[in-house]
């Protein structure tokens, strides 16, 4: 099986900072045409501006990834530019805290919109454009049409009432990643997740600066005892975006150092 990339054409949301970003340096250092889409158009220029330039095999799309009409144009842009698509990187994704007796700040509608909807609406566009393609060509090897790859959390499985909105918002992008799987395995498109535990994000940096004793927590909850690092996760992502996984689909692949297997209910899931 081959886990080779090299001609390949990706998109890959969140690409402005973190996990998004370390896995589309790595795609591109992989030989694959990338699209990289960012609500942040500034922090986007400035990480990987350097690297689109011209109508070279990296490119740039600012925009809210929130709204139909910018999803439509990300992959018509895409399309543009490249021609075909055959993998979708969903790792624009965020994590706020719920009080979760008040409406108004439980972020419930935010995080479905951002987390669930935005990556539903997304694969649902470019599976139909990765069909398109294949059926305007010979017929594939089974699995060889496209992979989808979305991004769950620990935190799907674990009850902890200050992550309400994330964690509803999780176990929903896990269930949507396996119906989508068997719906779209006729066509030849593999949907598969990633659900991760603590990865040193912008957000999480954050986090650690306002709560000292945030560190202490994550590693006393984590058998590694470490927070990964965005790049420690690159390869597992090659690897369900490369030929050597057509046969794996609908699978959430758990990659926490050691988090889940521990019944430390108050750990951060962050």
């Amino acid at each position: 099986m081959s886990f080779s990339l090299s001609g390949k054409t990706a998109i890959v949301t969140g690409a402005a900072s973190g996990l998004g970003l370390a896995i589309a340096r790595h795609l591109i250092d992989k030989g694959v045409r990338v699209m990289l889409a960012d609500s942040d158009e500034a922090r986007l220029t400035a990480e990987m501006g350097e690297a689109a330039q011209g109508d070279g095999p990296v490119r740039l799309f600012p925009g809210d990834l929130t709204r139909k009409l910018t999803l439509v144009n990300l992959v018509s842009a895409t399309v543009e530019a490249f021609d075909r698509i055959d993998i979708l990187v969903n790792a624009a994704r965020r994590c706020q805290i719920s009080e979760v007796l008040n409406p108004e700040a439980d972020h419930v509608e935010a995080l479905w919109q951002q987390n669930v909807l935005s990556t539903l609406r997304l694969s649902q566009l470019v599976a139909k454009r990765m069909i398109q393609v294949a059926e305007a060509a010979d017929h594939p090897e089974p699995g060889a049409i496209g992979s989808i790859i979305n991004f769950s959390s620990v935190a799907a499985v674990r009850v902890q009432p200050e992550l309400l909105a994330y964690s509803m918002a999780s176990a929903a992008v896990e269930q949507m990643t396996r119906t989508l799987a068997v719906a779209l395995a006729p066509k030849g498109i593999r949907v598969n997740a990633v659900s991760i535990g603590s990865v040193m994000s912008a957000s999480l940096q954050l986090a650690l600066k306002e709560s000292p004793d945030l560190r202490e927590r994550i590693e006393s909850g984590t058998p590694l005892g470490r927070i990964a690092a965005p790049d420690e996760l690159v390869e597992t992502i090659q690897y369900l975006a490369a030929d050597a996984s057509r046969f794996v689909t609908g699978q959430v692949l758990v990659v926490d150092g050691g988090r889940g297997l521990l019944d430390a209910v108050a750990a951060p899931a962050f």
